[in-house]
């Protein structure tokens, strides 16, 4: 190597380290490139329930079932605006599938303050990895040995049976016996309701007998071009299921407002060089704004989500907060995070009004 090369070489180095200084700042790193596993072993997926997870906590009905007819409305604008991949975060039940159909993450954490919900979602994963198809899920998921057949109990004690012994031996995951009981009691609701399982079915607050049923939800579609629930089509159905069998679905315990959950994804997703695409929070912003301080921490648990432009929240609005009956609608995740940073966030109806 010659003099001349060296000095050049050297050169070269030296304003690559001075551009790197300058734009990452004093202390900060390059982006890390993005590296969101393919797949997790059900070790890896049982330590981040274990580690990620907070104490579970209340909430005024067991919500087996989604209540938010109109819920695909939203997918369009959704998919014109999100970037597949990423990571989608969501809270509740069976409608974060419909959204993950649409919105292709490549990983996805569902954060529910009820354990119950991180159990109905392991049975879900249990039905889903060990059935063929989707015909065969939804007479294991009803305990209906045909779908169209009546509910068999004995065919009901073998399912939950089944469904332990895979999550326990198969997978290896440490379920306790109240653990065993709660994915009892969620596959008993299927079973006793059936696909006319509601909200409400087996208790909730309030009046809210026109509460969509689990076959009405399955029907519905965006309102524009088609049904993007996870049921509709058999491709769908297996696209969810290649992302159960691959442990990509995690299912958390955890406040939207707690001190650990959110910021334990916002560090993975951080970790693996990604972003959070998407965040379904339904209406629990509703919830935290009942209190002084709940909804001060959620927003502050939001800042540490690595978010680019992209990046939306989906609610679910009730009627009667600027829209004329219930809806789904989305909004820009950095314009909220800096409208709270602002003090432009002070109640509910503020951030209702930041969406479309």
């Amino acid at each position: 190597m010659t003099p001349n090369v060296t000095r050049r070489s050297l050169l070269f180095v030296c304003a690559t380290l001075i551009f790197t200084f300058l734009f990452y700042g004093c202390g900060a790193s390059p982006p890390v490139p993005e590296k969101l596993p393919a797949h997790l072993t059900d070790r890896e997926f049982w330590n981040m329930i274990t580690d990620f997870s907070e104490r579970g906590g209340y909430f005024p009905s067991d919500n087996f079932v989604s209540n938010e007819s109109g819920y695909q409305n939203v997918i369009p604008a959704l998919r014109k605006a999100v970037k597949p991949g990423g990571v989608y975060i969501g809270v509740g039940p069976e409608q974060n599938f419909t959204y993950i159909v649409a919105l292709q993450p490549k990983m996805a954490f569902v954060v529910d303050i009820r354990r119950q919900n991180m159990l109905e979602h392991l049975f879900y994963k249990a039905l889903m990895e060990t059935s063929a198809d989707r015909m065969e899920f939804l007479s294991r998921l009803f305990s209906r040995p045909q779908v169209e057949s009546t509910a068999d109990s004995a065919f009901f004690e073998s399912n939950v049976r089944r469904v332990v012994e895979y999550l326990e031996n198969a997978k290896g995951f440490t379920l306790s016996p109240e653990d065993e009981a709660g994915i009892r009691n969620v596959a008993e609701a299927f079973f006793k309701s059936g696909p006319e399982l509601s909200y409400t079915s087996l208790g909730s607050l309030g009046d809210f007998r026109k509460m969509p049923s689990y076959s009405d939800l399955m029907t519905e579609t965006d309102g524009v071009s088609r049904n993007w629930n996870f049921l509709a089509t058999e491709d769908q159905f297996q696209a969810i299921r290649r992302m159960q069998k691959d442990n990509l679905i995690v299912p958390l315990v955890g406040d939207f407002a707690g001190p650990k959950a959110i910021r334990s994804v916002a560090q993975y997703v951080q970790e693996h060089g990604s972003t959070v695409r998407a965040f379904y929070t339904s209406n629990v912003e509703q919830y935290l704004f009942q209190g002084d301080t709940n909804w001060k921490y959620f927003y502050d648990n939001v800042a540490f989500l690595p978010i680019d432009s992209t990046s939306a929240f989906i609610r679910y609005v009730m009627s009667g907060w600027g829209f004329r009956e219930r809806t789904s609608v989305s909004s820009a995740m950095d314009s909220t995070v800096q409208a709270y940073r602002v003090g432009r966030i002070q109640a509910y109806y503020d951030v209702v009004s930041l969406s479309q």
